[in-house]
């Protein structure tokens, strides 16, 4: 039996074989996450309303994972205009309100053609 383990979340997964992260061990790892509603599963075209689904999508993935948002150590986001990160601030502090208890994050540009204006990955160590 593989150690590795595949995490796909339903409401989220990719068009592709490949799942929403990968647990070994107490290491989960995601693939890109993007602000894609789960229900209607269609992507807003504000970036304040993607930026809500991609948090919300990132919790849903480490929860599935068998961890909390308590869990991720880092996260990168890719973002489309660098200069306007605050709807991605705004959320960020919603899903990591203590200043001293927050993960590593690094901002790149987002360069990639379609309606997606932010995207994140993250690295978790789920106890």
């Amino acid at each position: 039996m593989s150690r590795r383990k595949s995490i796909v979340v339903p409401e989220i997964a990719h068009r592709f074989p490949v799942p929403n992260a990968c647990r070994v061990g107490n290491l989960v790892i995601s693939g890109s996450i993007q602000g894609i509603d789960p229900v209607t599963h269609t992507m807003p075209s504000e970036l304040t309303e993607q930026c809500s689904n991609m948090f919300s999508n990132m919790k849903s993935i480490i929860e599935t994972a068998g961890g909390t948002t308590d869990d991720i150590v880092k996260m990168t986001v890719f973002i489309r205009d660098r200069n306007n990160r605050e709807p991605l601030n705004a959320e960020w502090v919603r899903m990591f309100p203590d200043p001293d208890s927050r993960p590593a994050r690094h901002a790149q540009p987002l360069q990639i053609d379609g309606p997606s204006l932010v995207q994140c990955d993250f690295i978790a160590v789920v106890n």
